[in-house]
């Protein structure tokens, strides 16, 4: 079991050389989620399979999100560094099957297998700080990793357009090599810990039984209204079929032994709380990542580069609210600093919804840069409080209960705002390259975010009033 230690956080601290294998290997996903989309016109010339290329991003974001849970469970059994060794694993192998991939079908079966080795690295990358940090270091340590999602937001576009105009795009899964090489054995050397060895009961059939239902369900959002309608029998079907699977699932899991996913998650109503905070966050990240640039490149025909700087603003106002926000928490409590930070993210989301129908690249970029900024005072405190509420075997969970519903929020957010864009476009003719339609679309789509944010806001005011106190006693005791 690790330890948290007394020592200051940064790179020059005895658990530096930790921190910086966390920023490595949280790097793998977050350059990953945004240089592929650059080079989709490269691929699509080279490999064809034109229809079938949202399923690169599709497959990808299933598998992780599916099967984040799992690996929670199994890294409260067996620990933290087995299963991200694992995760890093199965993405270098998933890496270069589709950097030396000749068809758009065995792209995707690699990309599916890229994303189950997401499934396991960004989650333990978070639990494993939570781990060996304390309460009032995480915030900072946070925000560290925060600001690889920052500096990915420009990398990333970067590099695949660099990859793709050299005409190499299997240089955009084939850079992970060295950085998954070098995350791995910085983890060998750097991360220890001792665990108490056990006999433990796979839930073989919980985990199936989750993974069949949010397969369905997550398929169902995010190919309703395109490879199917809603309204057909596979768009209803879907849904059906994996609700029933999740009902058997709550049944299953009520009498297992060790359950994948255990029902007290959704019963203490700090976790139950948090796990929809983080399903809202999910739900305005992507429904901002997905229609920003779009906006800016259809209404305003700016370049995607300068399209994508100006959504980067997203992700540099988190880290450097998230780093400061232990501060606070600690201060004025949890809740309290969440509330500050959904008030400011509303405010920049009403900006944005408001200011659509007026184009004006510094006004986006200023309003996604507020919502970052605030909602790096929800993202991060709720995370922490969540983790420190629950001893070592059971942060793991908690950890990977949080990111599921974020993935969870990400995929159903992309449904929701593609149907209310994809019913503009439709009543218009050739309506998605026309900017005013476009600018009608974004519109619609920034005001469902707003209301995302808003409902969020909801869960946020429903989170029980908790400050340090929240600490688990183990936790309590090593401070």
């Amino acid at each position: 079991m690790t330890k948290t230690h007394a020592e200051g956080v940064g790179f020059r601290s005895e658990r530096g050389p930790i921190l910086i294998a966390l920023m490595l290997t949280t790097a793998l996903v977050a350059i990953d989620s945004t240089i592929v989309a650059t080079a989709v016109p490269s691929i699509v010339r080279d490999v064809g399979g034109f229809s079938s290329f949202p399923w690169l991003f599709s497959g990808y974001l299933l598998a992780q999100a599916v099967s984040v849970p799992v690996y929670a469970k199994l890294s409260d059994m067996v620990g933290r560094k087995p299963i991200v060794l694992a995760g890093i694993g199965l993405f270098l192998l998933g890496s270069i099957l589709c950097g030396i991939a000749v068809s758009m079908p065995a792209l995707i079966a690699f990309r599916v297998l890229q994303g189950l080795g997401a499934g396991a690295v960004q989650p333990m990358a978070i639990t494993i700080a939570g781990d060996i940090y304390s309460l009032a270091e995480r915030a900072k340590v946070q925000g560290y990793l925060a600001s690889v999602w920052a500096i990915s937001s420009v990398v990333g576009p970067t590099l695949g357009g660099v990859f793709s105009s050299l005409g190499i795009w299997r240089g955009i899964f084939l850079i992970n090599v060295p950085l998954c090489v070098l995350a791995g054995w910085m983890l060998i050397r750097t991360f220890h810990e001792n665990i108490e060895r056990a006999r433990h009961r796979i839930d073989y059939v919980g985990s199936s039984l989750l993974t069949g239902a949010m397969t369905l369900i997550i398929l169902g959002a995010l190919e309703g209204g395109q490879a199917w309608d809603w309204n057909s029998p596979v768009g209803i079907g879907v849904f059906v079929v994996g609700a029933a699977l999740l009902a058997v699932f709550i049944f299953v899991e009520r009498r297992a032994a060790e359950p994948v996913l255990p029902l007290w998650v959704v019963s203490r109503r700090l976790i139950l709380t948090t796990t929809l905070i983080s399903f809202g966050v999910g739900a305005i990240i992507l429904g901002l990542t997905s229609y920003v640039p779009t906006f800016l490149e259809g209404s305003l025909s700016v370049s995607p580069v300068l399209a994508g700087l100006a959504l980067a603003a997203l992700t540099i106002g988190w880290p450097i609210s998230a780093s400061q926000s232990g501060r606070l928490y600690l201060r004025i409590g949890f809740r309290n600093t969440a509330l500050i930070g959904i008030a400011i993210s509303v405010v920049g989301a009403a900006v944005l919804a408001l200011t659509a129908h007026a184009p004006n690249v510094l006004l986006v970029a200023a309003s996604c840069f507020v919502v970052g900024l605030g909602l790096g005072l929800v993202a991060t405190p709720t995370l922490i409080a969540a983790q420190s509420s629950v001893e070592w075997n059971e942060r793991g969970v908690v950890t990977g209960t949080n990111m599921f519903a974020r993935s969870i929020g990400s995929a159903l957010g992309v449904a929701v705002f593609g149907a209310v864009a994809n019913a503009i476009y439709a009543a218009t003719p050739n309506g998605n390259t026309n900017p005013h339609t476009i600018i009608s679309a974004s519109d619609a789509v920034f005001l469902a975010v707003l209301i995302g944010t808003l409902l969020t806001v909801v869960a946020v005011v429903g989170m029980p009033r908790v400050g340090r106190e929240v600490a688990a006693p183990a936790e309590r005791a090593a401070a």
